[in-house]
């Protein structure tokens, strides 16, 4: 895993979030967002990509 980056889970997934409700995905390997800024949690749309962080030390 990449700091800041998905989760990459074989699927079939099943996941179920904090409300209760859950999230499936069909696919052979879905990758799951670590970062929670993805608008289409908890699925991974590269949005992590997207902003700046300040360069680790």
């Amino acid at each position: 895993m990449v700091a800041g980056g998905p989760v990459l889970v074989e699927g079939p997934v099943e996941v179920v979030l904090e409300d209760g409700s859950i999230a499936r995905s069909d696919r052979f390997l879905v990758a799951l967002c670590a970062c929670r800024r993805s608008r289409i949690y908890p699925f991974c749309d590269t949005s992590h990509r997207r902003r700046n962080r300040p360069p680790q030390p």
